[in-house]
C-alpha cells in the first residue's frame, strides 16, 4: 500500500462462531475512517484474499482508513456454514461493530464485491455508513431478495462499479437496481466479472470517489 501500515490477524466472535479477519491499520497518523470490505460468494471460491477485495482494501488504507477484510462463515478459519446472505450480513455487522469499537467516532466506509457487494448494501441499511462502494453486486445471490429490491434510503454516498462484459452479474442488473435510487454506476469498458487486467482502474475510480466532494 502507499503508506506504512501494520496488518493484524483477528478472530471475532460472530453469531455462528469465530470470524477470521485482517485489520490494516495505517501507521502514518491516526485513521480518519473505518472501512470494511466483503468478499465474493463463499461457495465459488470467494475469500478475503480475492484480488478485487484486496485492491479496494488498498485504496481505503491509502486514503487513511483502518481497513478490515474478513472471511464469511465457513471460509478459512471462520466458523459456521453458508447462509445465503442473511447470516453473512450478520457476520459483516459483527466485523463493523468490532472495527468501530476499536476506532470510535470515525466515519464508516463499506465495500463489497459480487455476493459481498449485495451483503455490504444489506449491512449498510443497519449502520450509518458515509461511503458505500459496491463492485458488481450480485443481489440475486441473497436469500431475502426483498431487501435488495426495496428502494431504501441510505444517508451516505453510494457508488456502483461494474464491468461492461460481466457475464456472471450482467451490467443491466446494476443499472436497473441503481436507476430508481439515483445511484451512479461507473462502467469499466471491456472488463469481465473479475476485472482481469483492470484492477488498477477499480482502484483509480474508488480513490477518486473518496476524494471527491460530497
Amino acid at each position: 500500500m502507499g503508506r506504512p501500515e501494520s496488518a493484524t490477524k483477528l478472530l471475532i466472535t460472530g453469531n455462528a462462531g469465530a470470524i477470521e479477519a485482517v485489520a490494516h491499520l495505517p501507521a502514518a497518523g491516526p485513521p480518519r475512517a473505518v472501512a470494511v470490505v466483503a468478499h465474493p460468494h463463499p461457495l465459488f471460491g470467494g475469500s478475503m484474499d480475492n484480488k478485487v477485495v484486496t485492491s479496494v482494501a488498498r485504496v481505503f488504507a491509502d486514503a487513511g482508513a483502518a481497513t478490515w477484510r474478513f472471511n464469511f462463515r465457513g471460509v478459512g478459519k471462520s466458523e459456521g456454514a453458508h447462509d445465503n446472505g442473511q447470516g453473512e450480513t450478520g457476520d459483516m455487522l459483527k466485523v463493523i461493530e468490532q472495527a468501530r469499537a476499536l476506532n470510535p467516532g470515525l466515519p464508516l466506509w463499506l465495500s463489497g464485491f459480487s455476493f459481498g457487494g449485495a451483503v455490504a448494501f444489506a449491512a449498510s441499511e443497519s449502520v450509518d455508513a458515509s461511503e458505500v462502494i459496491l463492485i458488481a453486486p450480485a443481489f440475486r445471490r441473497l436469500a431475502d431478495k426483498q431487501d435488495a429490491s426495496r428502494v431504501a434510503g441510505i444517508a451516505g454516498r453510494v457508488l456502483v462499479i461494474h464491468g461492461e462484459k460481466d457475464e456472471t452479474v450482467p451490467l443491466g442488473e446494476s443499472l436497473d437496481w441503481a436507476r430508481p435510487r439515483d445511484i451512479p454506476v461507473v462502467v469499466v469498458p471491456g472488463a469481465d466479472h473479475f476485472f482481469h487486467l483492470r484492477l488498477h482502474i477499480i482502484k483509480q475510480i474508488a480513490a477518486r470517489w473518496l476524494t471527491a466532494p460530497g
